[in-house]
């Protein structure tokens, strides 16, 4: 199974990319937020995608579809947990960053999410019923390019690492985030108490 690749850009179109990776092309699906990101990337150039590796008896022929983060491709993962939508329509609604949608869930935002292609009211309720609470560590991904992560030491380390390399933080700019949630709550004991409150912080 195909988890990542790094190679070079053979052709873009509107809604897919061609990638050369080791004397073999890769076909990419990308979501509209992703493509928006490649903008200045020229047929040439060297590229690299985390992928989300679909193939099924129903639908043999393997679908590879990109993301820019680890976290983004983490987040599409739960988004396709919510009944009725499935890898293909997933990306096809993806038309805003995984950012603007994990707020929109969590502040059960349907009319953002009604927004997005092919999703209706109805199956924005299922987004919000589905995810609900589990969406604040994705909320914080930012456009930044990710610098290398630090070594894990404790919980706290833990949540600087996955600001850094995965939601896209500048080291300085999560290790603020994470005191100023620290000082609002002392008593704060894993990683995922201190994910949500940072995520209430910045959405305060």
């Amino acid at each position: 199974m195909i988890g990542y690749i790094e190679g070079k850009i053979l052709k873009k179109e509107d809604d897919r990319i061609l990638v050369l990776a080791n004397q073999v092309g890769y076909e990419v699906l990308l979501p509209a937020f992703v493509m928006e990101t490649l903008n200045s990337k020229s047929i040439g150039d060297q590229i690299s995608l985390y992928i989300y590796y679909q193939q099924t008896e129903r639908q043999p022929r393997p679908i590879l579809i990109g993301f820019n983060l680890e976290a983004e491709k983490e987040f599409f993962q739960h988004f396709i947990s919510v009944e009725d939508i499935g890898p293909l329509k997933a990306v096809k609604a993806l038309t805003i960053s995984v950012r603007a949608v994990a707020r929109a869930i969590e502040e059960r935002d349907v009319s953002t999410l009604i927004g997005l292609k092919g999703i209706g009211n109805r199956t924005a309720q299922k987004i919000i019923a589905t995810l609900e609470g589990k969406m604040g560590k994705f909320a914080l991904i930012r456009k930044d390019v990710p610098q290398e992560p630090p070594r894990i030491e404790d919980f706290t380390q833990q949540v600087l690492n996955v600001m850094i390399s995965q939601l896209g933080h500048r080291t300085p700019d999560a290790k603020q985030m994470i005191a100023r949630a620290l000082k609002r709550n002392s008593s704060i004991s894993t990683a995922e108490e201190l994910f949500e409150e940072v995520y209430r912080g910045e959405t305060s």
